[in-house]
């Protein structure tokens, strides 16, 4: 115990052998860690060897003085996409921070490459790759993927057939291309128009096309699914008509409830399907091919397309996402 002394009108707590070790504990903590003295200079102040100061140093971390906290790197954000995986059961997530640039294009160009650099380190998993070659994000990340070591995969296979005008189907067929060397794969093309006029003409164009057989018969062994997430508008260089649909067909599936579409198959709010003739002019993988896959990764953001990745997310079309920032905080307070 500390003992006193006595002093008329005055009683003072002399400090006790383990309360002085305690207090230069502290100190040395202090001006190692927020001083950022070396050892050397704090030995000279407090008249200690640098090996005695070493040993208070590990001491202050045994008795709680100096506490390890970890945060993470800017940039990373596990505890978000956590929360992410929880609100939508999620088989994995991936956030990355683009900022607030309001140009969706140049977002989506951002986050195919910060993508690809997850898919470079990470690989993919399965033996065919489903990808949409129509997608920004998706051109993007095929742009800016190096050689994945860990791939296994054999094929990787256009999951829509063209849309828009001959130069936008070129660049399509490039990243599906260059996405495929990247895994060291075979790509298999989908050459074909993506949207017709009548589920006549999708019949007749399948059945005279065999290389559009082949790609076709692969829909059912795909392992994993690049998937293009979309808005019920049309988004340039799209044009409506142009393998694609019309501004029309748009608002007739927004009249019926769609607030977005996963490779033109059109969903509600809350992920269900709607029923259209429309789909019976798609050249693609369906939505209940699409449900069969084991790991279906979204690569959208932007405030345009928040309620399209939400109904994505909450009909389980997808059961992992690739987004920014922005979109992740909206997806989890809106879950």
């Amino acid at each position: 115990m500390a003992s006193s002394k006595q002093v008329p009108g005055l009683t003072l707590q002399s400090s006790s052998p383990v309360q002085d070790q305690q207090r230069l504990i502290a100190k040395v903590a202090w001006l190692y860690h927020k001083a950022n003295m070396n050892q050397g200079d704090i030995a000279k102040v407090c008249n200690l060897s640098q090996a005695g100061v070493s040993r208070l140093l590990l001491q202050a971390e045994k008795e709680g003085i100096v506490r390890t906290e970890v945060f993470m790197p800017q940039g990373l954000y596990a505890e978000l996409e956590g929360q992410l995986e929880i609100a939508y059961s999620l088989k994995s997530s991936y956030i990355f921070d683009i900022g607030n640039n309001s140009d969706e294009s140049v977002l989506s160009r951002d986050l195919g490459q910060l993508f690809a650099g997850q898919v470079s380190i990470t690989g993919l998993p399965g033996e065919v790759i489903g990808f949409t070659s129509w997608s920004r994000s998706l051109r993007s990340t095929a742009k800016y993927l190096q050689n994945v070591k860990k791939s296994n995969t054999r094929y990787v296979v256009e999951m829509l057939g063209d849309v828009g005008d001959p130069a936008l189907q070129h660049e399509a067929a490039l990243a599906t291309q260059k996405f495929a060397e990247a895994l060291e794969a075979t790509p298999m093309f989908l050459r074909i128009p993506g949207v017709v006029e009548s589920k006549k003409i999708r019949d007749v164009l399948i059945a005279n096309d065999y290389y559009t057989q082949e790609a076709l018969n692969l829909f059912e062994k795909v392992d994993t699914a690049l998937v293009g997430l979309g808005t019920c508008e049309i988004d340039a260089p799209l044009k409506g008509g142009d393998n694609f649909f019309t501004a029309e067909q748009f608002d007739s599936v927004k009249k019926a409830g769609a607030v977005g579409q996963i490779n033109l198959r059109f969903i509600d709010s809350e992920g269900i399907p709607i029923k259209t003739p429309l789909n019976d002019l798609v050249i693609g993988i369906s939505l209940a091919q699409l449900k069969t896959v084991d790991t279906r990764i979204g690569i959208a953001g932007g405030k345009s397309k928040y309620q399209a990745i939400r109904a994505a997310l909450k009909g389980g079309w997808v059961n992992s996402i690739a987004t920014d920032l922005n979109t992740a905080k909206w997806l989890i307070k809106n879950a």
